[in-house]
């Protein structure tokens, strides 16, 4: 098993790895080099986000149309393609926006849905692997050992791209994205090779049905309590994501910053990040994980408020400080709300699970879409660009604070309560839900 992990591990990590140039170095060079509107570059890289409910239709499709013996492999391999194609594309479309009028955006668009695809792709095909392979008991572990490989992959692609681009051009811009591109690719298949076993994807029955969007919700809507989490969680996980498509570009802006040094800032942002998940099981048996919860939301808002604070007296090392904080909070947030998901995820747990997965891509979607629309319209009317980003971190910090308050309104005893159903009830839902 322990094998299968590192190689489950690789995929995860070569997926996320296509996440950092066009989630960060694309943004920032669309922005501040290109001078494109935030609000079309928001859009751009929510659209993961936005075709994340087709995860549940290809899931239930790959459940039931194995490919040469292999029920997760070629759906693997397919969106690892489109999740490189669209990362060695993107830079060429994207400079062709302003000479190719509306071919321009259209080839654009087309473009990053092809990556936005194959991110959805990839992520429900693997993660379905990865809890087929590891089974009930083996699970936590291989989420574990996937998460830090991930982070550390981000970690290891930013600074890569850092260097490759000390030099900035649109042809070293388009070199770095292909050797991106080919390295995440390389070692996602090398994680694919003989790890699903062929028999493994031969079912004697029909695969199990599962639950679509409006099932999910309408199951979890139905406790107050449950319902409550789950809008704490929209806006807890919308301010604290949606800060990604701009903060590189406010480094630009505020500062001058190249784009390797802000390229660079994810680096930063990821070194803290996995810092704090170490660090978040001491602190989370000492203080408990609500209130490790709370206190993680006021850590990440204090990396707001220094990130605005460095563009009000233009110093970089306060915006970098802040910028250490915030990922220290985003990762001892990330710790403390997983542990709070599991304890408010009772006896319908793919009821439960997929209703917080979809929390997830709605507050990465409306987040990321928020911060683009906002910065544009502030600094339209405020006609000053650095305005448009400060009300937007002003704006997230405070979000982050909503959170807490709602934070406080969350009782895991009572959702329990309110979630036990009777036998008939409960068969009914697992039915639905498995």
């Amino acid at each position: 098993m322990i094998r299968a992990r590192i190689q489950l591990a690789l995929i995860h990590m070569a997926v996320a790895m296509t996440l950092v140039p066009i989630n960060s170095t694309l943004n920032r060079v669309m922005i501040k080099e290109l001078a494109l509107s935030a609000t079309l570059v928001s859009i751009l890289a929510s659209l993961p986000y936005i075709f994340s409910p087709i995860q549940v239709w290809i899931g239930s499709y790959s459940d039931r149309h194995p490919l040469w013996g292999w029920r997760r492999t070629p759906y693997i391999a397919l969106g690892l393609l489109l999740c490189a194609g669209g990362v060695m594309l993107a830079p060429q479309a994207v400079y062709h926006l302003a000479d190719w009028g509306w071919w321009g955006y259209v080839l654009s668009f087309g473009v990053f849905a092809a990556w936005g695809m194959g991110f959805n792709v990839a992520s429900v095909s693997y993660l379905s692997l990865a809890s087929e392979l590891s089974g009930e008991k083996g699970r936590s572990r291989t989420v574990s050992v996937m998460w830090f490989v991930m982070i550390t992959g981000i970690i290891l692609t930013a600074a890569t791209l850092s260097r490759l681009l000390r030099e900035y051009s649109p042809q070293q811009l388009q070199i770095a994205f292909e050797w991106v591109a080919l390295t995440a690719l390389a070692l996602g298949l090398l994680g694919l090779v003989g790890l699903e076993p062929r028999q493994a994807a031969r079912s004697d029955g029909p695969a199990p049905s599962r639950t679509g969007w409006n099932s999910l919700l309408r199951g979890v809507l139905r406790s107050p309590q449950a319902r409550h989490f789950f809008f704490y969680l929209i806006v807890l996980l919308a301010a604290i994501l949606g800060q990604d498509v701009l903060l590189e570009p406010f480094g630009g802006e505020a500062f001058g910053l190249s784009v390797s040094a802000t390229t660079r800032i994810t680096s930063i942002w990821g070194g803290t990040f996995l810092i704090a998940l170490l660090a978040a099981g001491f602190f989370e048996r000492r203080l408990g994980k609500l209130r490790l919860a709370k206190i993680s939301a006021w850590v990440a808002a204090a990396g707001f408020a220094l990130i605005v604070g460095s563009g009000l007296i233009h110093q970089s090392g306060v915006f970098y400080a802040g910028v250490v904080i915030l990922g220290f909070g985003t990762g001892l947030s990330t710790v403390a709300n997983l542990s709070l998901m599991f304890d408010m995820t009772t006896h319908q747990v793919g009821l439960f699970i997929g209703a917080w997965g979809v929390a997830d891509a709605l507050a990465r979607g409306v987040g990321t879409l928020m911060s683009g629309v906002v910065r544009d319209v502030v600094s339209a009317v405020l006609g000053q660009a650095l305005s448009g980003y400060l009300v937007v971190f002003s704006l997230q910090g405070l979000m982050l604070l909503v959170s807490w308050w709602m934070l406080g309104r969350v009782d895991v005893q009572l959702f329990r309560e309110q979630t036990e159903l009777s036998i008939g009830e409960r068969a009914a839902l697992v039915n639905e839900a498995s």
